[in-house]
């Protein structure tokens, strides 16, 4: 199949099994090792080892499932949603922003970017992938350190630069801040995103009581708007 179709085949082999199997892949890769490390890493494993086979192309990896979420990523996405991580909830649920108070999924069911709740693979159907900028759960997003945010924002790049998305959403203030502008408000960020525009919003989080859910579906709603503006 086409590289850029690699990604969702990731997340549909990590999703079933259980944290700490241990896989042996064999993929088609003509490309650069480091884009397929981020890849896997990406699709929710740790690369334990990487080496190319006589046949052209073809790699070779060992990988071990982490306990975390697999990208929802491929071409074609109309806009790229990217959380801080994901929680331990999710995580174990295999659904980003899965737990029953979060309000992602009404903003996205009301703002009119899917019509089916919680189902990411849908979701990239319609037009919108999933990624987080640190792969590790925890339980709240504070325990993310700076290192991984970096580290994340250097992994989401590379994949935005790659599958050329209409825009990036960043849901929650903290990761774009850490990472970018201390002083981001919500809304369309000077900044952009490997040359893509780029949106933050509040996080969706039951914590956040102070947002109430039809302004996180306003929010949702522009950041879409925003990416039908870029070819």
């Amino acid at each position: 199949m086409p590289a850029e179709r690699l990604p969702l085949l990731l997340h549909l082999a990590q999703r079933p099994l259980p944290v700490g199997a241990a896989v042996d892949l064999e993929v088609r890769w003509p490309g650069e090792s480091d884009r397929l490390d981020a890849l896997l890493v990406g699709g929710g494993f740790t690369v334990r080892s990487v080496s190319r086979s006589g046949a052209a192309g073809a790699v070779r990896a060992r990988v071990v499932r982490e306990r975390t979420l697999a990208d929802t990523v491929g071409p074609g996405m109309r806009l790229l949603v990217c959380g801080v991580n994901p929680s331990i909830y999710s995580a174990d649920a295999g659904v980003g922003y899965a737990r029953p108070g979060n309000r992602f999924w009404p903003a996205a069911l009301a703002a009119g970017l899917v019509d089916a709740d919680r189902d990411p693979v849908a979701a990239l159907a319609a037009g919108m992938g999933m990624t987080d900028f640190a792969k590790r759960a925890t339980r709240t997003a504070a325990e993310v350190t700076r290192e991984e945010h970096e580290v994340g924002f250097a992994r989401v790049s590379a994949l935005v630069g790659w599958l050329r998305p209409g825009a990036v959403c960043f849901v929650g203030l903290s990761g774009w801040r850490t990472v970018v502008d201390r002083r981001a408000v919500p809304g369309v960020q000077p900044a952009t995103i490997a040359g893509r525009p780029a949106y933050v919003m509040p996080s969706t989080s039951g914590l956040n009581a102070r947002t109430p859910p039809a302004e996180l579906a306003r929010h949702l709603s522009a950041a879409a708007a925003l990416a039908a503006t870029i070819d």
